[in-house]
């Protein structure tokens, strides 16, 4: 692997803050030289990573205007919202039917506007008719299993025990019925720890799905299979998949051609208000300097503002978005300073400045730390303002622990970086599920959301409850999976894969293997913390944990697509959520 170091690289000698990290002889990254202060002929030698600039001009993204603003579009959608109501009102259609609504309102991304009617019919099943009507149908049982759990009801795994033979398989005669076969799959998805059955009930379907595919025998199930093999449902980022049923659910012969207009229409008014929230964000951006002044940092304000999509799209979010991007464009460049551009001097006194959380400590650091710092400080004190101002909330302390405990654990990624020293798995994880920063945009997510806040809310928060621990766990896990080949190559500290690969020498092949396993895992223990009785949390804040998780997927699913313009398919992904309005006839 060939590095390009200046001239001046080869004759310095280097300090216990600027040694080249080595591995079997070879220089491990790529670093600029540059010139020391006017009192020192030092000469400090930084890494760069030579991301490339931003691909959404700020002019551009400015100039979006969306044409479906206004009461012609806010009155039609109230109108087709009490047809839909009066649909779920009906007392002519059966249960099943009114799950099979509910499910279809989940896919098209409306499903917000009847929560409560959904809640009240899903308690009505679950109480009167709950093993009763869906006993021998397995494509019934499997979507009121998947329903059920998604939105908090006990169910038990052994109401799948009529479909399977006496040595515990699924039973053979159902091989052929691939809808079933698919709401099974789907299912088992939700499974938490130790549920055997719903394991061998994804390998029997996986096996028998995968046999559709290559018999295409039903063009719009074939679609949704093809789907879900890729990514199950319950991983899914909610708003890609509303914009991708979309097109699929016309396809569909019995499809309700109210509810696809309804769902097209909502769709296009929330991602107006969804390129208001961009807009503002990216003022806010180019008026920090920080872009223009941090050069070997990512200038991705458009990546940033798309996780808040991701974790919350619904429109009465829209403060939620804007303030928890500026909290994603901080860590992306904060996250720069550590890996990329700070020496270890450089990061201990910004680590010490973030603990202290005080404007007189940032004196001693150099000027883009200066001006890094005080973005910070300035931002998150005024997310700070809004809860004291609302609830008698004061959260700075909360704030400044989230955002110091990352920095100390930057630090140390830094420090293995400058020694060349290569963790145990289980070292790497214990640092890296807070490195990859998912506390810090929890605990500001928990106060941007504006509910009620319980001193048992706090103290769970305080202390990074299992449910944060296991979204930070499979944040970290995907990154790795989409990033650690770009990192490695430029010098940074090894991941996730390379741990493993270097405690157990196993290829990266099954490596990588692993680490989609421990996501499984995760995702498993995830699902039993979201329905917790003990949870001081609010089903708002669970489901942003939960939705943050299945970004990660969303963002690394095919390599780097948060820092990476050319790679992950990210830009085609902006165009189709948050700029090209799916087109309508009203």
């Amino acid at each position: 692997m060939a590095f390009h170091l200046c001239a001046a690289f080869t004759k310095l000698s280097f300090g216990r803050n600027h040694v080249a990290r080595q591995r079997n002889g070879n220089v491990v990254g790529r670093y600029n030289c540059m010139a020391g202060s006017s009192n020192s002929n030092q000469i400090t030698v930084r890494r760069t990573a030579h991301y490339k600039p931003t691909i959404w001009d700020y002019d551009f993204v400015q100039s979006l205007k969306s044409e479906y603003e206004g009461e012609k579009f806010t009155e039609r959608v109230k109108e087709l919202k009490e047809e839909v109501k009066m649909m779920m009102l009906n007392k002519n259609m059966v249960p099943l039917e009114k799950l099979e609504l509910i499910d279809t309102l989940q896919r098209l991304g409306i499903a917000y506007h009847f929560s409560d009617e959904i809640k009240t019919v899903l308690k009505s099943i679950y109480n009167h008719t709950v093993n009763n009507w869906m006993k021998e149908d397995l494509y019934a049982a499997a979507l009121q299993f998947r329903l059920f759990r998604q939105h908090g009801f006990k169910l038990s795994q052994e109401m799948f025990d009529f479909f399977l033979d006496e040595l515990g398989n699924f039973k053979k005669c159902h091989c052929e019925d691939f809808k079933g076969l698919l709401s099974l799959y789907e299912a088992s998805y939700v499974l938490e720890e130790g549920e055997n059955v719903l394991e061998v009930a994804r390998k029997f379907t996986t096996i028998s799905l995968q046999k559709h595919t290559q018999l295409n025998k039903n063009h719009y199930l074939s679609i949704l299979i093809s789907q879900s093999l890729e990514v199950p449902l319950h991983w899914r980022m909610l708003r890609f998949e509303s914009r991708w049923f979309i097109d699929v659910y016309e396809q569909k012969q019995d499809m309700n051609p109210l509810l696809l207009q309804f769902a097209k229409l909502n769709f296009n008014i929330v991602q107006a208000m969804h390129l208001d929230d961009l807009k503002y964000t990216a003022r806010w951006w180019r008026n920090t300097g920080l872009g223009e002044h941090l050069k070997f940092a990512r200038d991705r304000i458009v990546e940033n503002f798309l996780w808040t999509v991701g974790v919350i799209f619904e429109p009465q979010f829209g403060y939620f978005r804007r303030m928890a991007t500026k909290v994603n464009a901080l860590i992306t460049t904060i996250d720069d300073i550590y890996d990329v551009y700070g020496t270890l001097d450089e990061l201990q006194q910004f680590t010490d400045a973030v603990q202290r959380w005080d404007v007189n400590a940032m004196e001693q650091l150099p000027y883009y730390m200066k001006l890094c710092f005080l973005t910070l400080h300035n931002s998150i004190n005024q997310i700070a303002y809004d809860p004291l101002k609302e609830q008698g909330i004061y959260s700075i302390p909360y704030l400044k622990k989230a955002w110091a405990d990352i920095c100390k654990c930057y630090l140390l990624e830094a420090k293995w970086h400058y020694n060349g020293y290569t963790p145990s798995f289980e070292e790497y994880m214990d640092n890296a599920w807070i490195s990859i920063s998912a506390p810090v945009i929890l605990v500001h997510a928990f106060f941007l959301l504006k509910n009620p806040i319980t001193n048992d809310a706090l103290k769970c928060l305080n202390e990074y409850p299992r449910i944060i621990r296991y979204s930070s766990t499979i944040l970290r896990l995907a990154d790795d999976l989409g990033t650690s080949s770009d990192e490695v190559k430029r010098g940074d500290v090894p991941k996730s894969i390379q741990c493993y690969m270097h405690e157990t020498g196993v290829s990266e092949e099954k490596a990588r293997e692993h680490i989609r396993s421990l996501i499984c895992e995760t995702w498993k223990k995830m699902n039993k913390e979201r329905v917790a009785d003990d949870s001081p949390f609010s089903d708002t804040f669970i489901g942003v944990v939960v939705n943050l998780a299945r970004m990660a997927l969303y963002m690394y699913q095919y390599g780097d697509g948060h820092g990476n313009n050319e790679e992950g398919k990210t830009k085609d992904r902006v165009m189709s959520l948050l700029i090209h309005p799916i087109p309508i006839q009203i």
